[in-house]
């Protein structure tokens, strides 16, 4: 039986169509891919993912992140940038303290940035070349548990823990990694070589014991393992969120005020990703950054005047006057030194 010309007619014009929507859809596809930033970032993860995924939704901007374990905080992706120095894979560096990322501005491993956001920002959260910037501090503090140390008792500086009433009931983290380096490398500074191998030998008398990280002290404070800690602001505010009977007092310096922790942002030389890592760079300087930090479980303390009311409870007040060029420069030396007399 003859087919009816309109129906083949109907047929001829739906298959064009398909095929010509079909490749409308193709070219758009290819002419809207969304723009990407690499991003090595040594933020606990629990912390910066939400914040990521919040700056992907509002610029359009994907990021692909890698992070660093706790055990190893922040040397691991300082020696991986190392590696790739002469063909960097990353744009951006965030990291959550200071004293690594003075180092590897003194490598070239950086490009220096500026914007509108770094007009006017604090120098000493600054390189003068704008090769990092600092924002969002954590303070270094003794954490105790309130039901074995009564608040009244509880130390309050370095040199309170050299009490050998304390013998056998300290822990901290080891110095090799995360800010417990910087932390004994401001001992070198502030109170000179000597007296911080001094201090060194001293909490090695008491029998302080070496743990893996921050979080693993202050969990061995919460088990009864130990009674104090030395560790950073963000884990006792973890462990209070838990449920957890810690305090917390700022850990002073010869009454010279607690070490406050910077994060840190920088450009990557050679940065893959150039246009995207400038969006990206401004945001880790904005307000609104040191806002998602602060309301965060970290915690942070915000640099930005304007949000100094809003986050009081979080600011860390008189901190220690300290040079953290000084600090960096100290820390192979700290770290070598903790390592020979700590057991």
């Amino acid at each position: 039986m003859r087919k009816k010309p309109w129906k083949a007619c109907i047929r001829t014009i739906t298959i064009f169509f398909c095929i010509f929507f079909c490749f409308l859809s193709s070219c758009k596809k290819t002419n809207s891919k969304q723009p990407q930033v690499v991003l090595y970032c040594s933020v606990d993860q629990n912390i910066a993912e939400p914040i990521i995924a919040h700056f992907e939704k509002q610029y359009n901007i994907k990021v692909l992140a890698r992070y660093d374990t706790e055990a190893t905080k922040t040397v691991g992706l300082v020696q991986r940038l190392r590696a790739e120095a002469s063909a960097t894979m990353a744009d951006i560096f965030w990291s959550s303290e200071v004293f690594h990322t003075i180092r590897l501005a003194e490598e070239g491993l950086f490009a220096p940035y500026h914007s509108d956001q770094t007009v006017d920002w604090p120098r000493n959260f600054s390189h003068p070349k704008g090769f990092w910037y600092g924002f969002a501090l954590r303070g270094r503090v003794i954490a105790y548990h309130t039901d074995r140390v009564p608040t009244a008792e509880a130390p309050r500086s370095l040199e309170d823990l050299l009490d050998k009433k304390w013998r056998g009931r300290i822990v901290m983290a080891n110095p090799k990694f995360g800010t417990t380096g910087g932390d004994v490398a401001s001992w070198f500074v502030h109170y000179g070589p000597d007296r911080a191998r001094s201090i060194l030998r001293q909490l090695k008398n008491n029998e302080i014991r070496i743990v893996d990280g921050n979080s693993t002290a202050v969990k061995m404070v919460h088990t009864g393992q130990a009674d104090i800690c030395l560790t950073d602001t963000d884990d006792v505010y973890a462990a209070q969120r838990n449920g957890w009977p810690i305090a917390m007092n700022f850990l002073d310096q010869n009454n010279k005020g607690p070490l406050a922790i910077p994060n840190t942002a920088s450009l990557l030389k050679g940065a893959p990703h150039p246009q995207a890592a400038r969006v990206l760079m401004d945001f880790l300087l904005s307000e609104q950054l040191e806002q998602l930090l602060a309301r965060s479980d970290s915690h942070n303390a915000p640099i930005h005047p304007n949000l100094a009311e809003e986050f009081q409870q979080y600011l860390i007040k008189h901190p220690l006057e300290i040079d953290y060029e000084k600090v960096a420069q100290q820390l192979p030396t700290a770290k070598k030194t903790a390592g020979e007399i700590l057991p």
